[in-house]
């Protein structure tokens, strides 16, 4: 058997392989656990490399310092906890933050409301989360414009309908059609209707977490919100070293409600921190030892990830650049070190500065998706959908890169050594100088063995130029198309519908139609 036995096998039966593809391409809702993983992380730095770095970022806290900006409650907080408070701008004795941190958990559930979405962020567990935060969306048909409350919804029943999306994600994209004081209403609820995995909060004020919180408890009742986790937030850091009042304000909400929050310095090397990896990750350090502390000032033992966002910059224009060397070995060196503090970690993704979801788009995210899985990365913020450096949600990036994000879980897995895994009974039966192709433990494990992308073409040229001569993009834009045409929404219970839609209507009213 050979590449011309193969390529002839291919050409027969055209309508069976016409099927086989349908069945592949088809909109299912069968899910994925998180991913649980079998191998041990790729690390960068000895033993000696992350001393020095903890070292020189105990050295930020403790001699430059970290501005807690416009909020009096949090700099009186620190000030209780024996930190030098001058002004906006707090200092921390040596080793205060790490022993805060020691409260936060190394290991925490996030509940769905169906429990078998439910996740575990922490330990050997990767969790692939969708984009978050860009303006603007892109397809095929229209090309770039503002996103909508629609397109939010759609990417919404998206995740919901990817196998390896195993969280809902928060702002998957910025709905401009709808007042920026009442649009957090409308993404929280879409995420609770459209969708059972599990999804983050608000957090672009305060009481804008609070509503999140108060419809959570709607969801899943006040006594189980209280004492579990169901909400994720994202909290940036203003890097270099900053903290200001809306993230710190969020923040609390969050924490004193016990629920998690992802404290995620936000660098561009070059501009937010120094051009070496060694000096970017000793900021990092430094901007998350701090932000996770204060989140346990909040609430002891409220759960809380240890992100960052690192991307190199172009030293010509400034614009961010990914995919390449730096950023990866940061975030590998990270992830070394969230684990030695003891907290879970995020970073990664699939993130590019493409415009298109094209070759470069293509690059960049594996580059940016690989190490995010071999690193151990718990909370995989951008796993699919980033386009443009953030600013676009791309209707076909997003089912393409759900699909590396199967392959993925497919790595993640590791070598099977079960007796199955060792195919010994295949040896025996095939022997020498035979083919494996109808052999029992081929014909038992053919539809398993390999992964099958659901967007890549790997048939015949003949073939290929028989069904329309499609490119990727070609693809994952029917893809997407049948994905939505056939969505299902999840059942929810109509009392709690009805319960959430009667508090949005009321903080609708109390709410100005503010655009800014």
């Amino acid at each position: 058997m050979n590449e011309a036995l193969a390529n002839r096998r291919g050409r027969r039966g055209g309508g069976g392989a016409e099927a086989r593809r349908a069945k592949r391409q088809s909109g299912d809702v069968s899910q994925f656990t998180y991913i649980k993983r079998t191998m041990k992380e790729f690390e960068v730095l000895d033993d000696e490399g992350l001393a020095l770095i903890e070292h020189n970022a105990e050295i930020i806290l403790e001699e430059i310092g970290i501005e807690f900006r416009e909020d009096e409650e949090a700099l009186a907080m620190w000030k209780d906890a024996g930190a030098d408070v001058q002004g906006e701008l707090v200092r921390f004795p040596r080793g205060l933050c790490r022993k805060l941190i020691k409260t936060a958990p190394r290991q925490f559930t996030q509940f769905a409301r169906n429990r078998e979405r439910s996740v575990e962020i922490g330990g050997k567990n990767t969790v692939f989360v969708p984009v978050y935060g860009p303006p603007f969306v892109r397809n095929l048909d229209e090309g770039r414009r503002y996103a909508t409350i629609d397109d939010f919804r759609n990417f919404v029943k998206l995740a919901y309908m990817s196998p390896a999306m195993h969280h809902s994600g928060g702002t998957v994209c910025e709905p401009v059609d709808v007042p920026v004081s009442k649009r957090h209403l409308d993404m929280v609820y879409s995420h609770i209707r459209y969708s059972d995995k599990p999804f983050m909060g608000s957090v672009t004020a305060p009481e804008r977490a609070e509503d999140t919180v108060a419809m959570a408890k709607v969801l899943f009742g006040d006594d189980f919100v209280d004492n579990n986790c169901v909400l994720i937030s994202l909290i940036n850091a203003n890097s270099p070293m900053v903290f200001d009042a809306t993230m710190l304000g969020a923040l609390k909400v969050y924490a004193r409600a016990g629920q998690a929050s992802v404290v995620s310095p936000f660098i561009l090397s070059g501009a937010m921190s120094a051009v070496t990896i060694a000096g970017t990750l000793t900021q990092i350090l430094a901007e998350a030892m701090a932000g996770i502390a204060f989140s346990q000032l909040c609430r002891p033992g409220s759960p809380v990830v240890f992100g960052t966002f690192a991307s190199s910059i172009s030293m010509q224009s400034g614009a961010p650049t990914f995919g390449t060397p730096e950023p990866s070995l940061v975030l590998y060196g990270a992830a070394q070190l969230a684990r030695r503090l003891g907290v879970p970690f995020r970073s990664g993704g699939s993130l590019c500065g493409a415009k298109m979801p094209n070759a470069q788009a293509a690059h960049e995210s594996s580059q940016t998706l690989l190490p995010t899985v071999l690193a151990g990365v718990n909370f995989a913020l951008h796993s699919a959908g980033w386009l443009e450096g953030g600013l676009v949600s791309s209707y076909e990036k997003f089912v393409i890169d759900a699909d590396q994000c199967a392959m993925m879980q497919r790595f993640s897995a590791g070598v099977d050594l079960s007796e199955n895994g060792q195919a010994m009974d295949a040896m025996r039966e095939v022997g020498p100088g035979s083919h494996f192709l109808g052999c029992a433990h081929t014909q038992a494990n053919f539809e398993s063995a390999f992964y099958t992308s659901k967007v890549a073409d790997n048939n015949s040229f003949e073939q290929w130029e028989a069904e329309g001569s499609k490119d990727t993009v070609q693809i994952a834009n029917e893809r997407y198309k049948r994905m939505l045409s056939e969505y299902q929404a999840p059942e929810i219970d109509p009392g709690i519908d009805e319960a959430l839609n009667a508090f949005m209507a009321k903080r609708r009213e109390e709410l100005p139609d503010a655009f800014e």
